[in-house]
């Protein structure tokens, strides 16, 4: 795709009285005479920088406004992280406590069975997005949380554990992509994509936040229990404060409900950019926004190549082996006679240090970018695990390379393969199938997750790691080569001017 294919001329910002679709006659959204009433002084001084839509001589809308609603929003990704680290330091204090210490198939439940309740919850967040608004579905992705932590937490059995991390998963599941969503549709588009790098970060820190909440569980009996009733706590905090938050201007406009969608728009960005947002909305109108979308329309109809994509980025995120790289290097370090505990947290600035640096990069270097170097490193990353496993170096040489290769390979992924992703797909899906594209997408990415799991100490025994970081380090360069061939950049892009590119009106 070209960069001359998004550009967008001057003439098109206008909208005529024609505009087709169910919206009828949109000259409702340029009377706005209030408007100006509602500009802060310190909007007239904000970035002089011109948008690339044509905006003029206005500049971008301020940041500030929607950031509180994306905190707020990227509660759900801090969740998402500190209930997948929240058994790591706690599960051997479970087992004894709930009376199956040393079932490795038990302690492998406790831990997994979120995976398939966000399997379930992943498959049904784009319908429950469209169908109750971005807020609704927060607050619907919280409220399994509050209730399964809150079981696990007064748990006596293993039955009720698993009824609790079911519950948990199925929360995990809807709030990831629902938060992508929500982000992407709220965020300025010159900031769209540090703030879709948000989420990794509020993930990466949920992650190390239920390590150090856990590591007295094994010197203080029952600790386990305190670390579930914590996370009631953020959980509670997202579903009540999403009353406050704005709704997803792009959802209300689906719906018809243009004006809320107004009222919105200057919540985020201000007054002053109303007018313009509103148009860019009406621009990529189809007049078929109330229609049904269909599970074969996403597999098999016009919209096949850019959920294709987006599955095969997320295919291939889990098959370059970073959950089983995540779930191996305690053992790595343990054998360098690092303590696990250590171990772990070096993973965990690791990935956090590399978020936070594709936050600040996203925007300038582009998706794309960052995809390709992401990919790149975790390929070189597993040469050096590869070299480690042979006889071409020293045990102690190996040691080091493989200790090395392992912080490299999170290091990298958490670049661009780790953020830029579920980022991308919120940007390149069309608003009609935006939700149920992501949630497809994702339930590629929970499948793959699971059996990549399930098989990887197995295949680790039989293949050894000189064989299995082959297959890894092969699938971080199919990777590459399938985004030098197949991903388009979006930076400093609106969400309009990208679909128009990617989907022309037929």
């Amino acid at each position: 795709m070209l960069a001359s294919d998004f550009f967008i001329s001057s003439k098109d910002n206008s909208i005529g009285n024609n505009m087709r679709g169910r919206h009828g006659d949109a000259s409702w959204m340029y009377k706005r005479a209030s408007s100006k009433d509602h500009i802060d002084d310190n909007e007239k001084d904000e970035s002089s920088i011109r948008m690339p839509n044509g905006l003029g001589g206005i500049g971008n809308p301020s940041w500030s406004r929607c950031l509180p609603h994306i905190l707020v929003a990227i509660i759900s990704s801090l969740l998402f992280g500190y209930h997948l680290g929240v058994v790591n330091e706690t599960l051997e204090s479970i087992s004894i406590d709930l009376g199956f210490s040393g079932n490795t198939m038990a302690e492998g439940l406790v831990v997994s069975t979120c995976l398939g309740g966000a399997l379930v919850g992943s498959m049904f967040s784009g319908w429950i997005a469209d169908g109750v608004g971005r807020r609704r579905a927060f607050q619907l992705c919280a409220l399994p949380m509050i209730i399964g932590a809150s079981m696990s937490a007064i748990a006596k059995n293993l039955w009720v554990m698993l009824l609790g991390r079911l519950f948990v998963g199925t929360g995990m599941g809807i709030g990831p992509p629902v938060a992508a969503l929500y982000v992407a549709e709220v965020s300025p588009s010159y900031v769209r994509g540090a703030f879709g790098s948000s989420t990794q970060i509020a993930a990466c820190l949920g992650i190390l936040g239920a390590l150090f909440i856990g590591l007295p569980a094994k010197e203080v009996v029952g600790w386990w229990r305190i670390c579930f009733w914590v996370s009631t706590i953020p959980a509670a905090l997202l579903a009540l404060s999403m009353e406050f938050c704005a709704e997803s201007p792009h959802w209300l406009f689906k719906k018809g409900r243009g004006a809320e969608a107004e009222a919105e728009f200057e919540k985020l960005l201000g007054g002053l950019h109303v007018k313009h947002s509103m148009a860019e909305l009406s621009k990529s109108d189809r007049g078929d926004e109330a229609e049904v979308v269909k599970l074969s329309e996403l597999i098999f109809g016009r919209h096949f190549q850019v959920v294709f994509i987006g599955s095969a980025l997320f295919a291939l995120q889990q098959l370059s082996g970073i959950n089983a790289v995540f779930y191996f290097s305690s053992t790595v370090f343990k054998n360098a006679g690092v303590p696990s505990d250590f171990a772990n947290i070096c993973v965990g600035i690791a990935n956090l240090s590399g978020s936070i640096i594709a936050t600040i990069l996203m925007d300038k270097l582009g998706r794309r970018v960052l995809l390709l170097g992401s990919f790149l490193g975790m390929a070189v990353a597993m040469g050096l695990q590869v070299i480690a496993a042979t006889s071409l170096v020293s045990s102690s040489g190996a040691l080091y390379l493989s200790l090395g290769g392992m912080l490299m390979f999170v290091l990298t992924f958490s670049l661009g393969a780790g953020p830029v992703p579920t980022l991308l797909l919120s940007e390149i899906f069309p608003s009609r199938i935006r939700a149920k594209a992501m949630a497809v997408c994702m339930a590629v990415h929970w499948v793959i997750n699971f059996f990549v799991g399930l098989f990887f100490l197995r295949l680790l025994k039989q293949l050894g790691p000189l064989i299995l970081y082959t297959i890894f380090g092969f699938f971080c360069l199919v990777a590459v080569i399938f985004v030098k061939k197949n991903v388009m950049e979006t930076k400093g892009k609106s969400l309009q001017e990208i679909e128009i590119a990617l989907l022309p009106p037929e």
